[in-house]
């Protein structure tokens, strides 16, 4: 009954070398492509010697994220977790961006008082969802919603520096640098 979507080696091997070639493509233009490809900036994978603690700020399709990891070092390096969701109201996806952006930054806050890290200096890795163009690890201009998502005055602005402006009218941290990551599948 499967019989007929079975693959070859050979029938496989020219999958990989099609995609492999629409990836590259993707890659050194701006222009039309099969397979949009969007530069991360980011250069290595973790190690292992990563130690201390991290926040992660994940907007997703209706729930913002946060999250706090600890990496401790020993004879066997282990990690904690910590992590609250937060639902995104219809109101706000489609409302402003500076509503979006004020919610997220009083999530944090609320998270950090949770955590009883309210004036903690952290590193945050901000991971968006949505199509950016990114120029550097920590910006990232977004290209256009999705998922429902209508929020004005964000496509065409850098995100990154929409949170930091929230994060600063709502005094809720001091947050060391915030890092972009554009949330992908991995093959």
């Amino acid at each position: 009954m499967l019989s007929p979507f079975r693959l070859s080696q050979e029938q496989l091997q020219l999958v990989k070398t099609r995609m492999r070639m629409g990836l590259e493509a993707g890659l050194k233009s701006k222009g039309p492509s099969a397979i949009k490809m969007l530069p991360s900036f980011v250069y290595r994978t973790p190690d292992g010697t990563e130690h201390g603690k991290y926040l992660s700020l994940d907007l997703g399709a209706t729930n913002f994220r946060a999250l706090l990891v600890n990496f401790k070092r020993g004879l066997q390096q282990t990690s904690q977790l910590y992590h609250k969701i937060y639902p995104i109201p219809l109101e706000i996806m489609q409302g402003s961006g500076e509503e979006l952006f004020d919610l997220i930054a009083q999530c944090l806050s609320d998270f950090l008082d949770y955590m009883g890290m309210k004036n903690a200096r952290l590193p945050a890795c901000f991971i968006f969802s949505f199509p950016c163009e990114q120029t550097a690890i920590d910006t990232g201009t977004l290209v256009s919603w999705t998922k429902g998502f209508k929020a004005t005055d964000c496509e065409g602005h850098d995100v990154v520096s929409m949170l930091r402006e929230a994060i600063k009218r709502r005094n809720v941290s001091n947050l060391q640098s915030v890092y972009i990551v554009y949330k992908v599948m991995v093959f």
